[in-house]
């Protein structure tokens, strides 16, 4: 379970609970709630206590350093995922307590591009306290059902099946579904990679513990499942 996790990971670090609720924006009664499992975070609160602490999603998620595989029942046999097929099964997913649920879809190694398979449930937002949220990179979308409403900058789009949008990312936005039924889309996010060499300038002049690196979005953190499972089988 997620709570007991960010739990272990925050008194591993001897943070208060206080402490890091205030860093993550929540009540300490909230962080107490999600740490004993009597409540799911939002998608916002997730990944500010993600940042906070530094930690990777799959000691959250308990994937064992990658993504989720489909026992043989969810499988047929022979339809294993390979270097170019991604099977259904095999995507790492992530919902939230929000109403938003995100599976990773295949992407090739050095693409510049997260791909995800996005749902909205009715009433759901990309974030729970409706607050508007930006991140690195450009965002593409498409809608495949249902109907969302875009808040972008001081911008309002309604965006129904068939649409499809591409904004920067760094602007403040905000998805919400206020229709009757679930809304899905692709989602590619592109361009979150272009500041990496900044970023190994920064660690070659202040050494590993100069940053942390963390998720900033959903995108990279469900990149950062895929990536720490093969780092992993690499050295196993």
């Amino acid at each position: 379970m997620i709570g007991p996790a960010l739990r272990e990971a925050r008194l591993a670090r001897n943070l208060s609970l206080r402490s890091v609720a205030a860093a993550a924006k929540i009540s300490a009664s909230l962080l107490s709630q999600v740490e004993n499992g009597k409540s799911q975070p939002s998608v916002s609160t997730l990944y500010a206590l993600v940042s906070h602490l530094g930690v990777s999603l799959d000691d959250l998620l308990g994937l064992g350093g990658g993504r989720a595989v489909a026992t043989p029942a969810e499988r047929p046999p022979g339809e294993a995922s390979s270097g170019v097929v991604q099977r259904a099964a095999d995507n790492p997913v992530l919902e939230m307590a929000s109403g938003v649920r995100w599976e990773r879809l295949a992407v090739g190694s050095g693409t510049g591009a997260d791909a995800l398979l996005v749902t909205y449930e009715p009433g759901a937002a990309s974030a729970a306290d409706r607050k508007l949220m930006r991140h690195s990179g450009t965002e593409h979308a498409y809608l495949l059902s249902g109907e969302l409403v875009l808040l972008l900058d001081f911008e309002r789009h309604a965006i129904a099946a068939g649409d499809s949008l591409c904004f920067d990312s760094t602007r403040p936005h905000l998805y919400v579904n206020q229709g009757a039924e679930p809304a899905r889309g692709i989602w590619f996010v592109t361009g979150r990679h272009e500041l990496d060499h900044t970023q190994d300038w920064v660690a070659a002049q202040l050494g590993p513990a100069g940053f942390a690196a963390s998720p900033s979005n959903a995108a990279e953190a469900l990149e950062m499942l895929a990536a720490e499972r093969a780092a992993e089988g690499g050295a196993g």
